[in-house]
């Protein structure tokens, strides 16, 4: 279950016009519903919640299957929504040392020749019983022009095709649009096995399509029970929409303050990926006309060492948001020494959750003390169900609240500007 506890933000606004905003809030969630706002062609990833297509997740997962009993590496070659969506839920959610199924490495999110180089030797080195490794390849993008990803796909590609030969084609994945566009003449030319991304849905919005799937299913994650739990919390905030609601009217309230930062953190290092998802769904649906919080991430207690002292006692322009998982992810708990050099035994028996949950209420408490609003998002169990609520969630507050600024949720305007500049640049016609 995922629940909003706005406490540590309410007495940093207005209260007497929360109760306006929260209208407008909900006036911005009918327009959602209603299809009636600013890009309303891009609301597939609300259809999809309606009309589950359990057909292709069953080929999803049938194929991912055959990857995981055959694949020593899986490439995920994308970037931005073509990644970020995948990756969150697995670092969410599968083991930090896992010896099952294939090693799940990413490409095509930036333009380093040294990382290119490293992950092709590292393709070619042998396994420890001197066999060469079995690799598949997972190219997303719906033109197949972005240049980060079809720069490193040409690089991956050559290489598999020179590595596996005639059976190249059978380990090459494109997950792109329906028709057109540089991936599916690829695909029709050499036979790619294809998944759609559908034309009503935008990057960021992607990662409960095949987009975020097919990876999310090598990776050994049950991908139904996380659609499912995105299914589930589609259904509840159509009705029981209350809390998003009011966290989307208060953090519109603190965009006309002086809050210029929303720093995304999280005290459980799993969920730093997610932070990592939220940033660039926030980011490219809200940063518009002058308008938007930039939204930063932070995983403590680690970054507490970092920028700690900043959030506490630098300029009060921030707020943040704290994603917690309530209920243990591990009963790992710290041990009595008889002679007590480090002298921890005043938490001999306690559990690192307990300790942690500690560190976070005391950082809650004296960040507030200090100034910044801050609202915490609850997940109750660290788990795949309650990952796929999380993402509707978040789908549904980022689309309600940029509603109310005024802005479409789900263009990237900017983006293009430093794309023309780049290619002008570069000398492509």
């Amino acid at each position: 279950m995922i629940s909003t506890d706005t406490s540590g933000a309410i007495d940093f606004i207005d209260k007497s016009e929360l109760q306006k905003n929260t209208g407008n809030a909900e006036r911005a969630l009918k327009m959602v519903q209603s299809g009636t706002g600013l890009g309303s062609e891009w609301l597939g990833w609300r259809r999809i919640m309606k009309e589950p297509n359990d057909a292709e997740i069953d080929d999803i997962s049938s194929l991912a299957a055959e990857i995981r009993n055959d694949a020593d590496v899986f490439i995920v070659c994308g970037i931005g929504g073509s990644y970020l969506g995948a990756k969150a839920v697995i670092d969410s959610l599968k083991p930090i040392i896992d010896d099952e199924g294939p090693k799940i490495v990413y490409a095509g999110h930036h333009m380093s020749g040294k990382y290119l180089k490293e992950l092709l030797n590292y393709l070619e080195k042998p396994k420890a019983d001197g066999e060469n490794k079995s690799v598949y390849l997972n190219v997303i993008s719906k033109s197949g022009s972005t240049l980060e990803t079809a720069l490193s796909f040409r690089v991956l590609r050559s290489w598999i095709n020179e590595t596996y030969g005639k059976e190249a084609a059978r380990r090459i994945i494109a997950t792109t649009g329906p028709e057109g566009g540089i991936l599916n003449k690829l695909v029709e030319s050499e036979g790619y096995k294809k998944f759609v991304i559908p034309d009503d849905i935008g990057g960021r919005y992607s990662v409960l399509t095949p987009v975020g799937l097919l990876p999310i299913s090598v990776a050994g994650i049950d991908i139904q029970t996380l659609y499912y739990g995105a299914v589930h919390q589609f259904e509840k905030l159509e009705e029981d929409n209350g809390e998003l609601l009011e966290y989307a009217a208060i953090r519109y309230m603190l965009q006309y303050s002086s809050t210029a930062l929303d720093i995304i953190g999280t005290f459980e290092p799993e969920l730093s990926g997610i932070t990592m998802w939220i940033q660039q769904l926030l980011g490219e649906s809200e940063g518009k006309d002058g308008k938007g919080i930039f939204p930063a991430t932070a995983t403590y207690s680690t970054d507490l060492h970092s920028i700690g002292q900043m959030i506490q006692q630098g300029k009060r322009n921030a707020m943040e948001t704290l994603l917690s998982v309530e209920k243990p992810i591990a009963n790992f708990i710290v041990p009595e020494i008889k002679d007590d050099v480090d002298e921890l035994n005043y938490l001999a028996g306690k559990s690192f959750h307990e300790i942690n949950k500690s560190a976070q209420k005391g950082t809650t408490e004296a960040h507030i003390e200090g100034g910044v609003p801050l609202i915490r998002i609850k997940i109750e169990s660290l788990n795949a169900q309650q990952i796929g609520e999380l993402i509707y969630f978040y789908e549904l507050f980022t689309a309600v609240y940029v509603y109310m600024l005024g802005v479409n949720p789900f263009n990237q305007p900017g983006v293009e500007n430093y794309k023309k500049a780049m290619y002008r640049i570069l000398g492509k016609s």
